[in-house]
């Protein structure tokens, strides 16, 4: 099982992935009274001892190939890679090592290496899948919290919420602890209770800062996560100084830059944001990544740059679907959002739905469905997209901008107003838009 990396092949497989973390009143009553959150401060890295452990894993399956035992905690090495790093190769290496484990001793007997399956499932954004093996998991193991945990997870991707709801509530009353908080606390914000899911994440941060060794990833995301709900709310500097945190914890964690490049961007440094989408570009290119950084070189008058990167991210989709990958949301987006290729970003979109019902699909079918004309779907979908009343200033702005082509005056007046109030800097290219959009509307 060498590591071997393939550069393109990763870009492409990048669409695929989604590192999941992880009800209302019996969560905000534990999370009020959560400890402060606690000072960043740096964490070594543990690469090189790991390394040497997956090592001499990977020696012990040559010599045994019947060793179940260490397929298992080879795939739990490979999703940690997986989650520090962004790189996909990790990702087929757990999937090796989860699916060797079974073949070697059966789910029934082998619940290691069906949570491990079930994890790269979900990180394969296989969500179906990984549902009935978590279904599997609950049944051999009832009394333990975990297999509910990924129940939960697996059915919040598909967007049965309720459902989900009612898992993670079974989750909870079997234990406490950083997975619970964080699953929790991602339920809150996209039920739009935003200050609940804020005090789950600290929660969370405080849980995992106690363990001994301290999980330095776990940290660094618990902090980023902290940054994404700020700045969901328009509070730029809040938001900054927790990505600040996070890369205090862990260098160069791909996910911080990324979105302190959004918020520098946000906060009206361009050139420091477009350093920091680099920087985030080089250790993992995702599709999202790349496209934000064309817009920031077209915003700054780069335009050849920017061409290259657009080009970049349709490379990746090309050799996504030529893989056979199955999602192609940001693809979609991506095409929605520069108003090119509408046909085949709604078809895009259309497939994504198709597996995965949740309230981002919706609001992809909705956008892409407006682009490409169907004005009347994207009003249906839109408003699936809002069902749980999530503050999301792109899902207001989405609104908007379709009641305006639906020709409702006044609710696109007010779902503009309500995304530029919310986060008035949520996109550098599309909150321009929104405003522009909400000046044509009010003119005669």
């Amino acid at each position: 099982m060498a590591i071997k990396i393939n550069r393109l092949l990763f870009v492409a497989v990048a669409l695929m992935i989604f590192t999941s973390y992880g009800c209302g009143a019996l969560f905000e009553s534990r999370a009020t009274g959560s400890p402060p959150v606690p000072p960043a401060a740096a964490i070594p890295s543990d690469s090189e001892s790991t390394q040497a452990v997956v090592r001499h894993l990977e020696e012990k399956i040559k010599l045994n190939s019947e060793d179940f035992v260490a397929y298992n905690k080879l795939a739990g090495y490979y999703l940690q890679f997986l989650r520090e790093t962004g790189n996909t190769s990790y990702l087929d290496l757990a999937s090796r090592a989860a699916r060797a484990s079974l073949d070697v001793l059966p789910a029934e007997q082998n619940t290691g290496g069906l949570a491990a399956l079930t994890q790269v499932e979900i990180a394969s954004h296989r969500f179906a899948d990984a549902r009935e093996h978590a279904r599997l998991l609950t049944e051999i193991e009832p009394r333990k919290s975990y297999p509910f945990e990924l129940l939960g997870d697996a059915l919040l991707e598909l967007g049965h919420y309720e459902e989900a709801s009612s898992a993670y509530s079974q989750m909870e009353q079997r234990g406490n602890g950083v997975g619970p908080q964080i699953r929790l606390a991602r339920l809150a914000l996209m039920r739009g209770q935003t200050d609940v899911a804020r005090k789950g994440f600290e929660a969370a941060l405080a849980l995992a800062s106690a363990q001994t060794p301290a999980p330095r990833e776990t940290i660094a995301w618990c902090r980023w996560q902290l940054g994404e709900t700020a700045f969901s709310a328009g509070d730029y500097e809040t938001a900054e100084r927790h990505y600040q945190d996070a890369l205090t914890v862990f260098a160069d964690y791909y996910r911080a830059l990324a979105s302190l490049g959004r918020v520098r961007a946000a906060l009206g440094d361009l050139p420091g944001a477009i350093e920091n989408y680099q920087r985030a570009i080089n250790i993992f290119p995702d599709p999202a990544f790349v496209a934000a950084l064309g817009d920031l070189y077209s915003l700054t008058g780069r335009e050849k740059e920017s061409a290259a990167e657009y080009a970049l991210v349709e490379q990746i989709g090309r050799l996504n679907q030529s893989n056979g990958a199955l999602y192609s949301r940001q693809l979609a987006l991506f095409y929605a959002d520069h108003d090119i290729k509408p046909e085949e970003a709604y078809k895009m979109a259309v497939e994504e739905f198709k597996a995965r019902q949740d309230i981002y699909g919706a609001d992809a079918l909705a956008w892409t469905a407006l682009k490409a004309g169907r004005v009347a779907e994207a009003e249906r979908s839109i408003r699936d997209a809002l069902r749980l009343g999530t503050q999301d200033a792109k899902l207001f702005y989405h609104r908007g901008m379709i009641a305006r082509a639906a020709g409702r005056g006044q609710e696109a007046r007010d779902y503009l107003k309500r995304a530029l109030a919310l986060n008035p800097q949520f996109d550098p290219l599309q909150a321009s838009r929104a405003r522009r959009a909400l000046e044509d509307i009010g003119k005669p």
